[in-house]
């Protein structure tokens, strides 16, 4: 029987700086049988940690992201409606081309003068202070103000749509994510309904209501509120800490900051440089195995679950020499903080505008940017890597 490596028992230390573990995991193979670190509850899971492996298990079409096809329903399911990363093909082949034309580059790039004013009214309130959370005052009100506009979320709702949605990624116990779930439920319930009430609005939101595919599919009321609550949440929660975690990375990195600041035609490798050294998103959600098979010579029975460790396999010395430099002149095309294969990150071109954007608007407006103290805990659960707070002074 195969040995279950609890990661819990690495404590908070594991949560601030997993990466020492994941290469000591990576040195002994590319998969391995381990306890995740859950409040409230602790799951077994397959995890892969290795560049190649990691990459090959995302295109891997033979694990199941629908949990129903091994008899489980988790709470999103539940409370809330099938979305892009619970549903396999043909049914998310259906679900994704009834919404990618909204994220194409070219709409994306519609989006920048907007973004561009979004940033200069953030920095235009925090700047006169002299020091600031960056989280509070940059990093998620941007990605947020975007997404909930573009979604047509009203702007009096968007204080405790944050408050839910950061529970619903991040919980800090089972109770506070159930209540969570349910309350999103709700709110997206009634703001569907509002929506198909009031007539056209021209929102994201909006025309999803109204799509209508050449063979006359539409998206059913579930459908409808699954396709939101992903959209909503992972449009704004992951491009929160792309933009704290490579803020972070280049304050901590003077010689980094100085080539940057020196030449601003280094902005995106930085982007994709932190993308690969501190990513967004730590594991990629749950595949199962609604068969018998074998990953990376590993054999996985049928009704486990598989997860596919981003931020370990970014940091693969097979595939990245000095995985531990941040480097923002390395070559980090190839990175796997958006995934990989047909559940590849549909907002990606949008989180790398607003993260382009933040990055490059701040340090232009503030020469001496320094952190004024250490950075707030690190965000719970194996899903998401980001931290609550980053202090800045200027």
């Amino acid at each position: 029987m195969t040995d279950v490596i609890d990661l819990g028992e690495f404590g908070d230390d594991f949560r601030r700086n997993p990466h020492p573990v994941y290469a000591r995991l990576r040195e002994r193979g590319p998969v391995h049988r381990v306890r995740l670190p859950v409040p409230d509850a602790h799951h077994v899971t397959w995890l892969v940690v290795g560049h190649e492996e990691a990459r090959a298990a995302l295109a891997d079409p033979r694990p199941a992201k629908d949990s129903e096809r091994i008899g489980v329903t988790f709470l999103d399911e539940q409370l809330i409606g099938k979305h892009l990363l619970t549903a396999d093909p043909p049914r998310h082949t259906r679900l994704r081309a009834l919404v990618s034309r909204a994220f194409t580059v070219r709409r994306v790039e519609e989006l920048r003068p907007r973004i561009q004013r979004i940033t200069d009214h953030l920095l235009d309130a925090m700047l006169p202070h002299g020091r600031a959370d960056l989280v509070e005052s940059l990093a998620h009100p941007l990605p947020l103000t975007v997404i909930c506009e573009l979604l047509g979320v009203p702007e009096v709702d968007r204080t405790a749509f944050r408050k839910l949605s950061g529970e619903a990624v991040a919980p800090t116990s089972s109770e506070t994510e159930y209540d969570a779930f349910v309350r999103l439920g709700t709110y997206l319930t009634e703001l569907i309904e509002d929506k198909r009430c009031a007539g056209p609005s021209g929102d994201l939101l909006d025309d999803l209501i109204r799509t209508t595919a050449q063979d006359g599919d539409r998206l059913s009321p579930a459908e409808l509120r699954g396709m939101a609550f992903i959209l909503l949440i992972a449009g704004h929660e992951t491009t929160v800490n792309l933009i704290t975690n490579a803020v972070h990375a280049l304050l901590t990195h003077p010689d980094q900051l100085a080539a940057l600041r020196a030449d601003m035609t280094l902005l995106d490798g930085t982007v994709e440089e932190a993308l690969r050294y501190e990513g967004p998103v730590e594991n990629a959600t749950y595949r199962f195995a609604a068969e018998p098979l074998e990953i990376a010579g590993t054999s996985v029975a049928q009704g486990e679950a598989v997860m596919i460790g981003l931020t370990a396999a970014d940091r693969d010395p097979g595939r990245c020499p000095a995985p531990d430099d941040f480097d923002i002149r390395r070559d980090s095309r190839g990175h796997l903080a958006f995934g990989h294969g047909i559940h590849y990150c549909l907002g990606a071109p949008l989180a790398r505008l607003e993260a382009r954007t933040a990055i490059r608007t701040l340090l232009d407006r503030t020469p001496a940017l320094a952190l004024d103290g250490p950075p707030g805990d690190w965000l719970p659960g194996p899903l998401m890597r980001g931290m609550r707070s980053l202090p800045v002074r200027w």
